[in-house]
C-alpha cells in the first residue's frame, strides 16, 4: 500500500528489468523478486518492462537493461544456461556487471557468476569469472545447507529503507549443497546471525560487487526484505538519469510484521 504523501520519482522515468534464463534458473519461488521489483516501481509511477531473457537471447537485449535477475537452479539447468553464454554473452554481462548496473543474482546464479563450479561427482562447471569466488560440492552423502537464515548485511546505503529498525537484518531460506569461498577482494553480502551462509564454516554470506547482490537466500528473498529492491531501483535510477533519487516510502507493515515474527522464532 502507499503512503498518502505525493510521490518523488513520476512517469518521467522508467526502467527495463531483464530476468535472465526465467524458464531454466527459477526455484524456489525465485520469480517472487521479479514481481516485488515491478509492483515497487509501479506504486512509484515509474515505468517498468520486463524483459525475458531466454536461452538463445540476442546479446543486444541485455545491453539495453536497467536491473538484472538471475535466480537459482539445479546442476543440470546451470549446464545449460553455461553452454548458451558464449564469448560474446559473457563481455557484456560483465561490462553491465562493472559498469554498476544493478542485480540480484540468487544461489545458482552467485556459483554461476564465479570463476567454476564443481558438482558432487566431481565433474567441473566453468563459471563466468565475474566473481572472485568458486563453490565445491563435497560430495554425496554430505550435509545440505538448508534452512530459515538471518543474516546482518555489509550493503551500503539502506539508511533510507522501509524499516525504522532491523533494516540490516535480512531473513530467507537457504537450501544449497555447495560449498562457496570468495576471493580476499570479495566482499560478502552479510554475515551470518543464524543459519549457514555460503559454506557453513566462516559465517559469511553471498557477496557484493559493484551495484550486483550475489546470495543463497531464497524465500524470496524481496518480498521479505523490500528495503533490498528499493536499493536496487534507486541505484538504477541514479545510473540511468545520473541525479540522486530519493524513493518515497511505502507502507511496509505487513512485510516488517512477518519479518520480526520469523526472526523471533530463528534467533
Amino acid at each position: 500500500m502507499k503512503n498518502s504523501q505525493s510521490s518523488a520519482v513520476n512517469s518521467e522515468y522508467s526502467l527495463k528489468i531483464g530476468w535472465l534464463y526465467p524458464g531454466l534458473m527459477s526455484t524456489y519461488g525465485d520469480r517472487g523478486n521479479i514481481i516485488v521489483l515491478a509492483k515497487r516501481c509501479e506504486w512509484r509511477n515509474i515505468n517498468t518492462e520486463v524483459i525475458k531473457l531466454n536461452e538463445g537471447f540476442v546479446v543486444k537485449k541485455l545491453e539495453e537493461l536497467d536491473i538484472l535477475f538471475m535466480g537459482g537452479a539445479e546442476d543440470v539447468q546451470q549446464q545449460i544456461v553455461a553452454r548458451d553464454f558464449r564469448a560474446e554473452k559473457i563481455k557484456a554481462l560483465k561490462s553491465k556487471i562493472e559498469d554498476g548496473t544493478p542485480g540480484l543474482y540468487i544461489c545458482g546464479a552467485l556459483q554461476f557468476l564465479g570463476k567454476f563450479y564443481k558438482d558432487a561427482d566431481g565433474t567441473e562447471i566453468k563459471g563466468l569469472g565475474i566473481f572472485d569466488l568458486y563453490t565445491e560440492h563435497p560430495g554425496e552423502g554430505s550435509k545440505r545447507l538448508i534452512g530459515n537464515i538471518a543474516v546482518k548485511t555489509n550493503l551500503a546505503g539502506l539508511g533510507h529503507a522501509t524499516y525504522e529498525t532491523g533494516k540490516d537484518i535480512v531473513i530467507g531460506f537457504e537450501n544449497h549443497g555447495g560449498r562457496t569461498r570468495l576471493g580476499k577482494d570479495l566482499k560478502p553480502f552479510a554475515q551470518v546471525v543464524k543459519g549457514f551462509g555460503n559454506n557453513g564454516e566462516d559465517k559469511t554470506e553471498g557477496a557484493i560487487y559493484k551495484n550486483s547482490i550475489g546470495t543463497y537466500l531464497h524465500g524470496p528473498i524481496l518480498p521479505k526484505n523490500p528495503e533490498i529492491a528499493d536499493w536496487l531501483i534507486e541505484k538504477a535510477l541514479e545510473k540511468k538519469y545520473k541525479k540522486k533519487i530519493n524513493l518515497e516510502k511505502l507502507d511496509d507493515l505487513l512485510s516488517q510484521k512477518a519479518k520480526e515474527s520469523i526472526l523471533s522464532k530463528i534467533t
